[in-house]
């Protein structure tokens, strides 16, 4: 039986720079499919859990860009959604500022998150029957997640709510070495994007990444055999 492909951080990055400049797909593209990919698992998670309503919390780079598409998802298929941005929309760029603009748009109800306090009373609101969805950081993370990142996933992690998903990776996880850092996600589930990354295979990363789902996002399967071989 072949084996499940394993991806590190460098080979995430090589695999998006042979997806938007060697086969031409647009990166809002790869974006879509991702997060369009991601709400029909959270959906599913939420009706075998009896979860009535989603919770977004969004970073402010590519990660929170997916968790913008998956709000736009969710309320199209009449998901009661609520959405956070920890950052500032008017320093959103590219593919993550042209999707928080759609969900904007079409009237999601999106909060900023712009300090710990803001940070630690979205978090204290969080209530049974909720599914928190962690867009927050993705595989370019490491080091210490800062404030008040920090402050929302100490938070979600205490909440009581439902279920917690990993959009990719659980904020605050190392995709490489699989470590948590000072604060990182509990998620019950991860739906992880292109392949399983090699950090969620580290002794030590199965309360932080749950049950692990892989999802494509449009690429074709020979991409990540031209990574392994590389």
């Amino acid at each position: 039986m072949k084996s499940e492909p394993i991806l590190t951080r460098e080979q995430v990055r090589r695999a998006d720079s042979i997806a938007i400049n060697d086969l031409k797909i647009p990166g809002v593209v790869l974006m879509e499919n991702a997060g369009r990919g991601a709400a029909g698992h959270i959906r599913r998670e939420m009706d075998a859990r009896g979860a009535r309503r989603a919770v977004v919390f969004c970073g402010g780079g590519n990660n929170g860009g997916d968790g913008f598409v998956v709000v736009r998802h969710l309320l199209n298929a009449g998901v009661e959604v609520l959405a956070y941005l920890a950052g500032d929309p008017e320093r959103l760029s590219g593919d993550c500022a042209a999707n928080y603009q759609i969900a904007t748009a079409m009237g999601a109800d999106i909060r900023r998150i712009d300090g710990p306090g803001a940070a630690a009373r979205a978090t204290a609101e969080l209530r049974p029957g909720d599914a928190v969805i962690d867009a927050l950081l993705g595989t370019g993370f490491s080091g210490n997640v800062r404030a008040p990142l920090d402050v929302v996933i100490d938070g979600i992690n205490a909440a009581d709510k439902t279920l917690v998903v990993a959009i990719d990776v659980p904020s605050g996880l190392d995709c490489n070495s699989g470590e948590p850092a000072n604060a990182a996600t509990r998620a019950d589930l991860t739906v992880t994007f292109l392949a399983n990354k090699i950090g969620f295979t580290r002794p030590g990363a199965g309360p932080y990444v749950g049950r692990v789902v892989v999802q494509e996002i449009g690429a074709p399967p020979a991409l990540v055999e031209r990574l392994l071989a590389e």
